[in-house]
């Protein structure tokens, strides 16, 4: 550290990129997050013995809701509304999941 030179005061715009990146680093963690816990959740309620559907739909309603929470956050995270379609791709995993654990 030197007294005779100071640091330079950060740029706004520097300070906004960098914002921007962190956002954008967040979100790609949160989605990865997201998917990985959802296929997750289906995975054991394919564990779960035939005789209980109740807990085998839990499971994947479950991983639905927080696949939604994953996308609000995101959402949330980058200041965009959270009522968006994007919303209604958790009837994906559920689709999937009633297909791989019942109907399979």
């Amino acid at each position: 550290m030197d007294p005779d030179a100071p640091r330079k005061v950060a740029d706004p715009k520097d300070l906004e990129r960098l914002h921007r990146v962190q956002r954008r680093v967040i979100s790609v963690l949160i989605i990865t997050t997201l998917i990985h816990l959802t296929v997750g959740l289906i995975l054991a309620a394919d564990a779960v013995d035939e005789d209980r559907l109740d807990a085998q739909l839990g499971l994947i309603l479950l991983g639905a809701a927080f696949y939604v929470v994953g996308i609000a956050a995101v959402r949330a995270i980058n200041k965009k509304p959270l009522a968006t379609w994007w919303m209604l791709t958790a009837l994906i995993p559920v689709a999937a999941g009633l297909w791989w654990v019942v109907l399979r």
